[in-house]
């Protein structure tokens, strides 16, 4: 399962670029922080709601339960010895616990095998979170055999159960078996109500659904900076460079250089190379912020050392003296 997570598929990308209005500007960006991927649950959230607590709707069970409220306090192998005995009786919130405890080796050893045969059985009885789960691993095929159209169906029961991940997923399959407008138009509705729930994998594809003009939706700046920003302030990267260089251009609204140099600056914070190119060339030229070259120098060390090639800062860095140079690459050591 962790391999179809950690496997950037692309596929909004490469439709939009097939059929855009505007094309997309490429960037530089880390392959497990794209956002258009299958979108992992562990990442939002880690399966918690917003407020750090756990949501049982989310196995298909109903407060109180002790079972969740170990696993709420962390007790982990106390809700796994609680959630057994029911899951071998056939409870199927019981058993989307004990799978979930399971894959993610919370307080025991990781069996993801073993939880494969629960996240089963937990999905035939229509637990949404069990039937995504079960679709990720049909669609890998390391511990059951694999099975897309199965998963496709999963996938789909679940997104129409209103599970986000499942939602976001779907949209990808869709794409995937249409990889054109036609894929997008049927995609953007799953899309758009994972977005309206707060997956930012959604949001950044919504932002860029409009950006594009793509999907049935008419091309919309504003619409697609106000989605950058909601994924943004959940800490996407990728939507952070964007929104950055939106603001600093005046995309979508009112320019802002202040502003879109604080978000590429927090983009380049979480180890987002294109932003710490952009950050190391604002404060080269002191733009949306104080010209400073031992931070432009320090930032364009991070980036060249992940392998990021900039002419432009390979001149300003040659022109730099031997002191400099030392300073910057003391600050960048501090930096990473």
């Amino acid at each position: 399962m962790d391999s179809i997570r950690r496997t950037s598929i692309a596929l909004l990308v490469s439709a939009l670029a097939a059929v855009a209005a505007v094309p997309v500007q490429a960037v530089e960006t880390k392959d497990d922080q794209v956002g258009l991927k299958p979108a992992d649950p562990e990442r939002f959230s880690g399966g918690l709601t917003r407020d750090g607590n756990v949501d049982p709707e989310r196995f298909g069970a109903k407060l109180p339960d002790p079972a969740y409220g170990a696993f709420q306090r962390g007790l982990y192998i106390t809700a796994y010895n609680l959630a057994l005995p029911r899951a071998e009786n056939g409870d199927p919130a019981a058993q989307t616990l004990v799978a979930e405890i399971l894959s993610r080796g919370l307080g025991m050893k990781r069996d993801e095998a073993k939880a494969a045969e629960w996240y089963a059985l937990a999905s035939e009885q229509g637990i949404p979170e069990a039937q995504f789960q079960y679709a990720l691993l049909l669609l890998d095929g390391r511990f059951v055999k694999k099975d897309e159209k199965e998963a496709y169906a999963l996938m789909q029961a679940a997104a129409e159960a209103g599970n986000l991940f499942a939602q976001f997923n779907f949209a990808q399959m869709l794409v995937k078996r249409e990889p054109d407008d036609r894929g997008l138009k049927k995609a953007v509705s799953y899309y758009r109500r994972a977005a309206d729930g707060g997956l930012a994998d959604a949001q950044y594809a919504m932002a860029q659904v409009f950006a594009n003009g793509t999907g049935g939706e008419r091309k919309d700046d504003a619409a697609a900076r106000r989605w950058l920003l909601l994924a943004a302030r959940q800490n996407f990267d990728t939507a952070q460079l964007d929104l950055g260089r939106w603001l600093m251009a005046g995309r979508g609204g009112e320019r802002n250089r202040k502003e879109g140099f604080g978000w590429l600056l927090r983009a380049a914070r979480g180890g987002n190379v294109a932003a710490q190119n952009d950050v190391a060339k604002l404060y080269m030229q002191g733009i949306g912020t104080d010209p400073d070259t031992a931070a432009a120098a320090s930032w364009y060390i991070l980036a060249r050392r992940a392998g990021l090639v900039d002419p432009i800062m390979e001149d300003f860095f040659d022109g730099l003296t031997e002191e400099e140079i030392k300073q910057a690459l003391e600050r960048a050591n501090r930096l990473k």
